[in-house]
């Protein structure tokens, strides 16, 4: 049966998981994982929780699922380590560093990759597996048809959300906590601004970045029947009774193969919704029916009340067998088995000649089964008594219960695993030669002559703007400035074919060099054949280790991530060319539902017009076109350092990165010749990044 696995903020929402059906738990530990704001666990409790879970049969996953600094990978190597100790099932990671850690030091811990990988295609699982995942969590944003494919074709499990809050952007793509509010989602303290109110014109009236929260409970059996490994409920951030409704209404629909009741479908909208629910990614039908928000309402305190009953009592969830041998002269002995192999026996003296009410087979086996109270129920009981002898019934208790501590025991032992010791990247010295300059266009015009004059070392195209663009192409080959193609950062199984034929297109022309967002961009430009693989922003390259992973699978550079401060870019082992964005409308959002759509009602053929979001400070978000029809959010002002030079020009990198999106072509030569210190232009509003400041 499909695995459910069900979310851990404190040891309460543990025990309320475990009682209410889920066959695993995923909760984290310290500030390494994507919900810092949940209550997590220290190493006691961590050790309790795995314990109480083992021995009820239920799995445990440790959360090390976001973006960690060169100066934390040390702790999250000992908690790692202590994890795997512990016996815990898998880590979920969303850091290739990270991973890459957690393999030195807890080599036969099996690692998951976390949605904040941005899997959403069968080259990302394949590449997910490669790296050693045993798992790998998918998009929500991803249909039916999707799901299956990836399914059919994959070398690991897949697990998919089916119940929780849904985000707007892709995860492990959103920057709009970090950028505009200083805490980020990529390192667990996400503000969640996408449920504030926006608006099109002057006034924030209304929430088009709000989605309701998903529920796929009546898609189960489907889900199971396309082979996904593991259901996942949302909600670490949420009070243990939610967890123990959502758990139970799902862990029955699943037993019992059936779509929840109307009365279970009102349970799950009282313990928490947003306006009722949406399955609209999964059916590949996204729109504005799938936005709402959370009305406060009264706690449903009757429904949380008896949730609460439910699990604060023991349920019995193991099966065992017991059985016992009484006869003259030996010891007598009680045996408890559990069906996964462990088997324990405790004895106590022989029992003496019964002066006047011998114990019977039937009496021995009536007191073994009374498991009450424990976790176990009894599945089958045998005893064997010689005729004629005594045996108390507080011995034969007192048996039974030495009989399941020692089977408890063997069940919460840990396996054995081997244990290593973390090697921090060797420390680089910082090159003093200055930096180049390297451009990123969205638009074809955008590359004029003026701009080429400049001699950038590279103009880095969106796909599409490049194929429009060969004369561009040609020119830049006969000034010997690099042109590469961009990939887009989300590319599902569907559109592969069509992207690959447009790349080879390009490599046809000369162009040898691609930027990649993702592992699986990394798969498809080699097979278009491009010599030269970089790094991009949506990989979140955010400590050495990152670095040395992507060298080692064959990475040119990497443009390292604009979430840290400028101390942190300077200190990093530069042991890969390294880019850094220094000027541009920040991306904030990349998103399946277009919001656009969504506010016409039709498609804009073209997208020319570019929309902005205004928030409640009167700011505009311009929301552009990316990939497949799909909307990226922009930075209401550019990032401009051109006169902070000491923030790029002697950190060590190889380049820094002007990121043109909306700049008509003008716009863009003026602006390099300004980081080329020909001229004194500054924007009329702009933002100096999170360079200067620390982010959560």
């Amino acid at each position: 049966m499909m695995e459910l696995l069900s979310p851990a903020g404190g040891q309460e929402a543990v025990i309320a998981a475990v009682r209410s059906g889920a066959d695993a738990v995923y909760l984290g530990s310290g500030n390494f994982n994507a919900r810092r704001g949940a209550a997590n666990f220290d190493d006691d409790a961590l050790r309790e929780a795995v314990d109480f879970c083992h021995l009820r049969g239920v799995k445990v996953y440790l959360t090390l699922n976001t973006l960690l600094g060169d100066g934390e990978l040390e702790e999250a190597a000992r908690l790692a380590a202590y994890a795997s100790a512990l016996g815990i099932d898998a880590v979920l990671v969303q850091d290739l560093g990270v991973a890459a850690v957690v393999r030195q030091v807890a080599p036969d811990l099996p690692l998951h990759a976390s949605t904040q990988m941005t899997v959403h295609s069968l080259d990302g699982v394949r590449a997910a597996a490669d790296l050693g995942m045993t798992r790998v969590v998918l998009s929500r944003e991803l249909s039916r048809d999707a799901i299956a494919h990836i399914c059919a074709h994959s070398p690991v499990e897949i697990e998919v959300f089916v119940h929780g809050a849904l985000c707007m952007c892709y995860s492990g793509q959103c920057f709009l906590s970090s950028v505009i509010g200083g805490r980020s989602g990529n390192r667990g303290m996400c503000a969640q601004p996408c449920r504030q109110p926006y608006g099109w014109g002057n006034w924030a009236e209304g929430y088009p970045l709000s989605l309701k929260d998903m529920s796929l409970a009546g898609h189960l059996q489907e889900l199971e029947d396309m082979g996904v490994a593991c259901a996942k409920i949302e909600g670490r951030m949420k009070r243990p009774e939610y967890v123990a409704i959502v758990t139970r209404i799902y862990a029955a629909a699943l037993k019992e193969k059936r779509s929840p009741t109307r009365e279970e479908l009102e349970q799950l909208r009282l313990a928490f919704s947003r306006q009722g629910f949406t399955d609209g990614y999964y059916q590949g039908r996204t729109g504005p029916e799938m936005f709402g928000v959370h009305e406060k309402e009264p706690l449903p305190e009757q429904l949380f009340a008896e949730a609460r009953k439910g699990y604060q009592r023991e349920v019995p969830l193991v099966p065992v067998r017991l059985s016992a041998r009484v006869e003259a002269g030996s010891p007598v002995t009680v045996t408890a088995e559990d069906r996964n192999g462990h088997c324990a026996a405790v004895t106590a003296p022989p029992p003496e000649a019964a002066l006047h009410r011998p114990v019977t087979a039937e009496q021995l086996e009536g007191q073994l089964a009374k498991t009450g109270g424990t976790p176990y129920f009894c599945q089958a009981v045998r005893a064997e008594v010689e005729a004629g002898l005594s045996l108390p019934v507080s011995r034969m208790n007192a048996l039974r219960r030495e009989a399941l501590d020692a089977l408890s025991r063997q069940r919460v032992a840990p396996p054995e695993r081997r244990t290593g010791v973390y090697t921090p990247c060797p420390k680089t010295e910082n090159g003093r030669s200055p930096c180049r300059f390297t451009l990123s266009c969205a638009k074809a015009e955008q590359v004029t002559e003026e701009l080429l004059a400049l001699h950038p070392a590279l103009v880095a195209l969106d796909l599409e703007a490049m194929l429009r663009a060969k004369d561009r192409v040609d020119r830049m080959q006969a000034l010997s400035i690099i042109p590469a193609v961009t990939l887009p950062r989300i590319l599902w199984d569907r559109e592969r074919e069509g992207c690959l034929n447009r790349l080879t297109t390009l490599r046809r022309w000369g162009v040898d060099t691609a930027y990649v967002s993702t592992l699986a961009g990394m798969e498809l430009a080699r097979e278009a054949g491009f010599p030269v693989v970089r790094g991009d922003f949506g990989l979140g390259v955010y400590n050495s280790e990152t670095l040395s992973e992507l060298k080692r699978l064959g990475f040119a550079s990497a443009v390292l991530s604009f979430e840290q401060r400028r101390e942190r870019v300077r200190d990093l082992a530069k042991c890969l060319d390294t880019e850094l964005l220094v000027y541009g409308r920040l991306p904030l959002m990349i998103t399946e539902n277009c919001i656009v759509k969504n506010r016409t009602g039709k498609c804009t053929e073209g997208c020319r017009e570019v929309p902005s979001l205004v928030d409640r400070k009167r700011m505009r978000f311009p929301v552009v076109r990316a990939y497949g029809c799909r909307n990226e959010i922009l930075n209401a002002v550019p990032l401009f350092l051109a006169d902070k030079p000491e923030t790029y020009a002697h950190v060590g990198l190889w380049a820094a990165r002007l990121r043109f999106t909306m700049e008509t072509g003008a716009e863009c030569a003026r602006m390099l010749a300004r980081y080329l210190g020909q001229n004194d232009d500054m924007p009329q509003a702009y933002t100096r990044g999170l360079y200067f400041r620390e982010v959560e």
